[in-house]
């Protein structure tokens, strides 16, 4: 069974920095896996933010395009989202993402509230 958990939320105001990272723990098959970063606002539909191929290929959402970094660390089974610049239209509840072949599996969401 794999699990994802995901840290580093927190306020920030604008223009702040966050790190999150999701641990991934279990069968992890880094040749074939694919990690994202997802966030839900309320009252709104899970977005895709930003993902990272097996092999480091990184595609990003437009709006966090030049602001937001992701990375991974195969050795230690985790996925880094580097934010920067923040607006308060990214406050969200942000969800790790792990893709294996057919099998996705999903984090429990870290907060991050952008706020003066």
């Amino acid at each position: 069974q794999v699990q994802l958990v995901e840290s580093g939320g927190g306020l920030v105001q604008p223009g702040g920095s966050l790190r999150l990272s999701c641990v991934a723990s279990g069968n992890i098959f880094n040749l074939y896996a694919i990690y994202g970063w997802y966030r839900q606002a309320p009252g709104k539909q899970r977005e895709l933010v930003a993902t990272i191929s097996s092999g480091g290929s990184p595609n990003y959402e437009d709006s966090v395009k030049g602001r937001f970094t992701i990375s991974r660390e195969n050795a230690k089974n985790t996925v880094y989202l580097q934010m920067n610049s923040l607006k308060p239209e990214d406050t969200a509840l942000y969800y790790c993402n792990l893709k294996m072949g057919s099998r996705n599996y999903w984090g429990q969401g870290t907060q991050v509230t952008v706020s003066s």
